[in-house]
C-alpha cells in the first residue's frame, strides 16, 4: 500500500527540515521525502496543512485488561482518546504502575492490535506487589528486593523500554530499593523514570535522591510531570537544579502537561496528612471526577468521606500555577507528557486534550516555534526512549504521521467533559494506515507493540 501525502508543509525536527515537501509512506514505512509525485494507491491533500511525525507521548497510563483483552469502548478508551489528538506512539506504565504484567502487556498489543502504538515501562510498584511486599510504607526485604530485581530484568528482556518508579506512591522505597531493581537497566542504557517522592518546597530533595540514583546506574533519567512536582512557586530553582546535574548524568529528560491542575485517587499518599500545609490550601481545591460527587468540589467531610470510604475514586486538584507551567516549557530539556489516565471514562481532559492545546496555547500564539513544539512532542520522547524509528520522517522510518490545521487546532475536552475529541487534527497515521480523521477513528488496531533490546 503506497500512500501519497502531498501538499502540506512538511516539519520533521529530527532532519531539521520545515519546507513544503511531499511524504510518501509504502508498507508501513516512509518511502521518500520528494518534491515529486511518485505514483500511489492514495493520495492525501494536506495542502495549508501541518505534516509531521506522530506525536510520542512520554507519560501515560494505559488501558486495563478487561476479560483477557485490551478495553475498547470506543469513547471512554484512553489509546482511543489518544489516537484522536494526534499521538501515534504511547509510552505506557508510568509512575511504577502496570495494569497487567508489562511483557504480557506488548505480547497482548501484537495480538489484538491497539489504537496507538504501545511501549511498556515495567513498573516497580506492580512487581513490589508480585513479590509480596504490600506495606507502601514499609521497606522491602533483600528477598523481595532480589525478586523484583530479577522478573523487572525479565521485563526488559522481553523489550520493555526501562523501568518507572512512582516514589511518591511507595513511600517505603528507599535507595537500595531502586538502585537494586533497577540494575536490569545497566547492559542496555534504557532510562528510569519517577514520579519523584514529594512536591512543592519538597521537590529539591526528591529530584536529588532520583537524580543521584541516575548517577549511581550510571543510566539516563526521565523526571516525571514536573509542572505538578514544582509548579508552586519552585520551578526556576528545580530545573537550575536538574541543569546543574547534566554536566555529570546525559540523558536527563523532563516532561509536563499543559494544565495548572493534577489528577490523582483520593486514596493516594499525595493526600496524606500534611497535604494542605505542602499546598498552602483547603479541602475545597480539590475536586471528584467520578463517584456520587463528581463534579463537586471537596469540604473536609466530603474528602473524608470518599478517602475512607472509596480510596481509587479520581480527583482533579487545582494548586499549580500556570505560570510555573509556562516557565517549565521555556525550558529547551522539558517535554510535553500528557499523564493522560481515565478510569471508567472519567478523569482529567489531559487525556484527550493535551496535545492540541499546546498547540494552540503555545505555538500559535507564537510562545514556542512550530518546529520546537513537534520536537518537544515527538522527536525528544523518541529520543529519550530509544526509540529509533520514531519521531522523526526519515526514510525507512516508521509510517506514523500526523496532519492538523495549525490555525485550527484546538482541545476541547474539558474538567466537566474529559473525553471531548479536538479539532484541527486532520488525519493520523499509524504504521503507514490511515487510523484517524477529523476526530473519527478509522482503525482502532493499526497499533503494535514498541519494543527495545
Amino acid at each position: 500500500m503506497r500512500i501519497l501525502i502531498r501538499g502540506g508543509r512538511l516539519v520533521d525536527p529530527a532532519n531539521r527540515v520545515d519546507s513544503r515537501l511531499n511524504l510518501l509512506l509504502e508498507d508501513g514505512k516512509v518511502a521518500a521525502v520528494t518534491e515529486a509525485e511518485p505514483p500511489a494507491d492514495q493520495i492525501i491533500e494536506a495542502a495549508g496543512k501541518i505534516v509531521c511525525p506522530g506525536f510520542v507521548d512520554i507519560h501515560m497510563h494505559e488501558d486495563p485488561v478487561d476479560g483477557g483483552s485490551l478495553y475498547r469502548e470506543e469513547e471512554k478508551a484512553v489509546f482511543n482518546c489518544m489516537l484522536r489528538m494526534g499521538v501515534t506512539t504511547a509510552v505506557a506504565g508510568n509512575c511504577g504502575e502496570n495494569k497487567y504484567h508489562p511483557a504480557d502487556y506488548l505480547d497482548l498489543v501484537d495480538r489484538e492490535g491497539a489504537a496507538v502504538n504501545v511501549a511498556m515501562l515495567a513498573g516497580h510498584e506492580f512487581f513490589r506487589h508480585r513479590a509480596g511486599c504490600l506495606d507502601k510504607y514499609a521497606p522491602a526485604t533483600r528477598r523481595q528486593k532480589e525478586q523484583m530485581a530479577a522478573e523487572i530484568a525479565e521485563s526488559l528482556d522481553r523489550g520493555c523500554v526501562g523501568v518507572s518508579y512512582g516514589i511518591r506512591y511507595v513511600p517505603g522505597l528507599d535507595m537500595d530499593e531502586l538502585t537494586v531493581t533497577a540494575q536490569g537497566c545497566r547492559k542496555s542504557g534504557k532510562p528510569i523514570a519517577a514520579h519523584i517522592r514529594s512536591d512543592a518546597e519538597e521537590v529539591y530533595a526528591a529530584a536529588r535522591e532520583f537524580l543521584d540514583a541516575g548517577l549511581a546506574l550510571g543510566v539516563p533519567v526521565e523526571l516525571s510531570h514536573i509542572g505538578s512536582m514544582a509548579g508552586f512557586g519552585q520551578m526556576e530553582r528545580f530545573l537550575a537544579l536538574v541543569d546543574g546535574y547534566r554536566y555529570r548524568l546525559p540523558g536527563i529528560g523532563c516532561d509536563c502537561y499543559p494544565y495548572a491542575a493534577f489528577s490523582t485517587g483520593i486514596g493516594s499518599t499525595t493526600y496524606d496528612p500534611g497535604w494542605l500545609e505542602r499546598y498552602q490550601c483547603d479541602y475545597s481545591v480539590v475536586e471528584l471526577a467520578e463517584g456520587p460527587f463528581k463534579g463537586q468540589r471537596c469540604t473536609k467531610e466530603i474528602f473524608e468521606r470518599e478517602r475512607r470510604e472509596h480510596p481509587e475514586a479520581m480527583t482533579v486538584c487545582y494548586v499549580m500555577q500556570q505560570a510555573e507551567v509556562d516557565r517549565a516549557y521555556r525550558h529547551p530539556g522539558v517535554m510535553l507528557g500528557s499523564d493522560g489516565t481515565l478510569s471508567r471514562g472519567q478523569g482529567h481532559p489531559r487525556a484527550a486534550g493535551a496535545f492540541p492545546r499546546f498547540l494552540a496555547e503555545y505555538v500559535r500564539p507564537g510562545k514556542i516555534s512550530l518546529s520546537e513544539a513537534i520536537a518537544r512532542m515527538s522527536t525528544l520522547a523518541a529520543r529519550q526512549m530509544g526509540l529509533a524509528n520514531k519521531g522523526c520522517l526519515s526514510v525507512g522510518a516508521d509510517g506514523d504521521v500526523v496532519i492538523f490545521d495549525l490555525e485550527k487546532v484546538r482541545d476541547r475536552a474539558t474538567f466537566a467533559q474529559p473525553l471531548l475529541p479536538p479539532e484541527g487534527i486532520d488525519w493520523v497515521l499509524v504504521g503507514g494506515v490511515p487510523a484517524a480523521r477529523d476526530g473519527k477513528i478509522l482503525n482502532g488496531r493499526a497499533g503494535r507493540s514498541v519494543r527495545r533490546y
